[in-house]
């Protein structure tokens, strides 16, 4: 008799994030459209937080899918140095036209991961790259623009970030059970609180005292993602921002999960005063379905790289860098996205996600509800504050026999849909959220 695909899963696969020992067994995906995940059996279960925040239009787009196959009949990959092609140079185009603060190069990677390592290997080479431009100078601080480069050797960050799994991703994340295995390989980070009423002026004293000795602060804008989905206000980080940018300090987004729309404007910078030297992109800039990592730079750092001493080069690369039909996928992407339809139905999720706020707000278990665009997320009052609170894989488990598709963060449980879906699938979750709530 043939196995089925779990049988055949449990003998070849790693999981990420699984603990395989007594794990519920995967569900064996075999299509999707739409909203929707289709199991072996015909089963169908409603893709309630995006496949991972990628799938930003849902499943099985045709659009995205036709441009995918023309980009694939015509060139399927090349290497990028020393070539170029269409897709790379007009995915960069409008990239550069949409992001917010002007940047003006896009260096392409892989994932969320690699767009980080590439913002801070940039940050980090900038002021090594200056410190060799003041070296030949009669007054290093004034070749610089700053104080002496040297000394910029620290990252800033908030803590509960999450940036990523490599190791330099890992490295400006908050420290926890995420990296526990692996703190003594880590590089120094300086963590701050994200600011609040109570903290910013302490945030910026400190910012202030340790200014000439970072190199650069690297911040998830308005929503950190898997450190419990926190939401933190845009003008109170802006007043952070104008210490960070006061002291010469570098800035990079983490747009990675915050851009594509989910904070209800196209990029989260876009509600703020200050913008970023650098932005990471990922996850939705494909629609989900190719992988691809940007980051975005500005004149700025791009310039700290010209030189005809061959040593302030960015040694940097990928082999699949700029893969064509990633590329293709995201201009098919951005299409959608940038459409009338789809603007007005992140509106619309929006309104409907806060109304439900309201409506949640009585369940006596549930506390700290907040929303941010096509984002809701509260605790369930049942434990620690804690990523291995067994209630989030208690939902998971009762959301499955009911059609729905959630991974809580722990108790922190949230919805991030795919901007397809439709008012009856919402409701079908929400009324299992306020189902669940009450009876816990």
């Amino acid at each position: 008799m043939a196995k089925t695909l779990i049988e055949r899963d449990r003998q070849v696969i790693w999981h990420p994030y699984t603990q395989h020992q007594g794990m519920i067994p995967p569900i064996p995906v075999t299509r999707g459209e739409g909203s929707l995940l289709f199991d072996e059996k015909g089963n169908s279960y409603i893709d309630a937080i995006s496949s991972w925040w990628v799938s930003i239009h849902g499943h099985g787009n045709p659009y995205i899918a036709r441009k995918i196959y023309e980009q694939s009949m015509r060139l399927e990959q090349v290497i990028f140095t020393g070539f170029t092609h269409e897709p790379a140079i007009q995915l960069a185009e409008r990239l550069l036209d949409l992001l917010p603060g002007h940047p003006s190069r896009i260096f392409y990677s892989d994932n969320g991961s690699t767009a980080v390592e590439v913002a801070l290997k940039m940050a980090l080479q900038y002021w090594k790259n200056q410190e060799r431009t003041a070296g030949s100078s009669t007054t290093p601080a004034a070749a610089a623009g700053t104080s002496d480069p040297a000394r910029r050797r620290k990252i800033l960050a908030f803590s509960h970030a999450y940036h990523g799994d490599t190791f330099g991703s890992m490295s400006v994340s908050g420290r926890g059970l995420f990296t526990a295995a692996f703190g003594d390989h880590l590089f120094e980070t300086i963590f701050i609180d994200p600011p609040t009423t109570d903290n910013i002026g302490e945030l910026q004293s400190r910012v202030r005292d340790l200014g000439e000795e970072i190199a650069c602060f690297i911040y998830e804008p308005l929503l950190q993602g898997a450190g419990g989905m926190l939401i933190h206000e845009a003008a109170l980080l802006d007043r952070l921002l104008d210490s960070i940018r006061e002291m010469g300090i570098l800035c990079i987004a983490d747009e990675v999960m915050t851009g594509f729309g989910r904070t209800g404007k196209l990029f989260a910078g876009e509600w703020l005063r200050n913008q970023a030297d650098m932005i990471c992109l990922s996850k939705g800039l494909t629609g989900g379905t190719m992988a691809l990592g940007v980051t975005a730079a500005t004149d700025k750092i791009f310039n700290a790289f010209l030189s005809d001493d061959r040593t302030k080069t960015f040694f940097h690369g990928h082999s699949f860098t700029a893969n064509p039909i990633a590329c293709a996928a995201s201009l098919a992407s951005l299409d959608l996205l940038l459409s009338k339809d789809y603007l007005d139905r992140l509106a619309a999720i929006a309104d409907r996600h806060r109304s439900f706020a309201a409506r949640l707000g009585s369940c006596p278990r549930v506390r700290n509800i907040r929303t941010l665009g096509v984002v809701i997320a509260f605790e369930i009052d049942a434990g620690k504050n804690d990523y291995l609170n067994d209630i989030g894989s208690r939902i998971t488990r009762e959301a499955l026999a009911k059609g729905i598709y959630l991974r809580p963060l722990g108790n922190t449980v949230y919805l991030m849909p795919p901007y397809c879906i439709t008012d009856t699938e919402l409701d079908q979750i929400y009324d299992f959220l306020l189902h669940m709530a009450a009876k816990i």
